[in-house]
């Protein structure tokens, strides 16, 4: 079966904030770009409810909301947004192929990744029915909604310590679950919450269940040692157990740290291949914010359209 072929300037992969601001910017200087939304049209933020944090929306927004118009102000300077996933990329040849679900192949004189990182999950029923309705993976973009109140957190890394921290400036009291005896993280971490009064950390806990109908009311942990259950009245729970960024596709090519995450040249979201720049999550483990990733998605359309202009010029 022979492949349909296309050439374009730019390519976006991935339509969060950073694939549809790099888009803007890019339609904007006359690129023409092309961005496939990938399997999760909009990205993390789709599954959002109310997003207060972002600047320019005084009342709050709802995520799926803010994508939408992000997306309408792309498709207005000219972005082709198309549904579509891609599936395979050579970056050893010039322009870069990228194949979209294994029926297109897209040549790029520049790719612009922006696939994002979703959030790892327990895994269990009642985290997946009650997601955004009091289950978070993110303290700092939902942990308002639950000032004075009392919530739960799952994970032993730094940032399930500092999202702990960060959780108990606003909670009355903040449970952290720790599955083994120790936490992994880093020692000055692990004192932060330690010596935290409004902290109460649960070693040796799993959740069994998250309790509630149509909101969370409560969790039932159960200590693996002893093997005892307790439930726990709780009106948010979050789950800091790590990111996985979306970026299998490039490892051949680009050079990423041990978690997957690409690496970008300091100051820049070049990577180690030319033509290829990397924004938003898929190059950010620490901030994940959805007003990092759109600045970081300016970044990488500017520094494609001036790799752009040196290409042409040579």
């Amino acid at each position: 079966m022979s492949q349909e072929t296309e050439h374009v300037k730019v390519l976006i992969i991935g339509s969060g904030p950073a694939g549809y601001t790099a888009a803007i910017y890019a339609s904007r200087a006359g690129l023409s770009p092309v961005l496939y939304t990938g399997g999760q049209p909009g990205g993390q933020l789709t599954i959002t409810n109310d997003v207060e944090n972002y600047p320019g929306y005084p009342d709050g927004v709802m995520g799926p909301q803010m994508m939408e118009d992000f997306r309408k102000q792309a498709e207005r300077f000219g972005t082709q947004v198309r549904y579509g996933l891609a599936t395979k990329v050579d970056f050893s040849v010039r322009p870069h192929k990228v194949e979209i679900d294994e029926q297109i192949t897209i040549l790029a004189d520049t790719v612009l990744i922006s696939t994002g990182a979703s959030a790892k999950w327990l895994g269990i029923e009642s985290e997946e029915r009650l997601n955004g309705k009091g289950v978070s993976a993110c303290a700092v973009c939902d942990g308002f909604f639950f000032r004075g109140q009392e919530v739960a957190i799952v994970g032993a890394g730094d940032t399930a310590c500092e999202e702990a921290s960060y959780l108990s400036n606003i909670c009355s009291k903040v449970y952290m679950l720790v599955r083994r005896d120790e936490m992994r993280a880093s020692q000055i971490m692990q004192n932060r919450v330690i010596n935290n009064p409004k902290i109460e950390i649960l070693w040796n806990s799993e959740t069994d269940e998250i309790l509630g109908e149509d909101e969370v009311k409560g969790v039932r942990v159960l200590n693996n040692k002893t093997g005892e259950k307790r439930e726990i009245p709780i009106s948010g729970f979050f789950v800091a157990i790590g990111h996985q960024p979306n970026t299998d596709i490039f490892k051949d090519f680009i050079h990423m740290d041990e978690s997957g995450y690409i690496k970008t040249i300091p100051g820049s979201t070049k990577t180690n291949v030319e033509g290829v720049f990397a924004c938003g999550d898929a190059q950010d483990n620490i901030y994940r914010q959805a007003v990092t990733a759109a600045g970081t998605g300016c970044m990488a359309a500017l520094d494609a359209e001036r790799y752009l202009a040196e290409f042409e010029n040579h």
